[in-house]
């Protein structure tokens, strides 16, 4: 869990890295849907990215929010793949409060 928060601040700071203008990564969506700057996929550093409707979802104060699928995602994108239940999720980020917080039901941010 604490990998996929790493991995998230990494993307944050290489984002902000290519786009020099960028304040938060939220902004991304603006400069995709306005056709500026971004393209909707491309290769950013050494990652690659595609911006779509539920992919990249941002709390009203701009940080990046995440569910338990994107977790189990990245779980299972590990060199030794980890397939947990929602309910291990579930306990493993409770676990880490008041490092992450529950923003609605099901959705987690990285607290300020």
């Amino acid at each position: 869990m604490l990998g996929y928060v790493d991995a998230l601040n990494a993307v944050d700071e290489a984002m902000r890295a290519a786009i020099p203008s960028l304040e938060r990564l939220a902004d991304v969506l603006g400069l995709v849907r306005s056709h500026r700057i971004i393209n909707r996929s491309g290769q950013v550093g050494t990652y690659s990215y595609t911006v779509h409707g539920a992919g990249c979802r941002f709390a009203p104060d701009g940080s990046e929010i995440f569910d338990l699928w994107r977790l189990r995602r990245y779980g299972l994108s590990l060199p030794e793949p980890l397939d947990v239940t929602d309910q291990d999720l579930r306990t493993a980020v409770r676990s880490l409060q008041p490092l992450l917080t529950e923003v609605r039901p099901g959705w987690f941010s990285v607290a300020s």
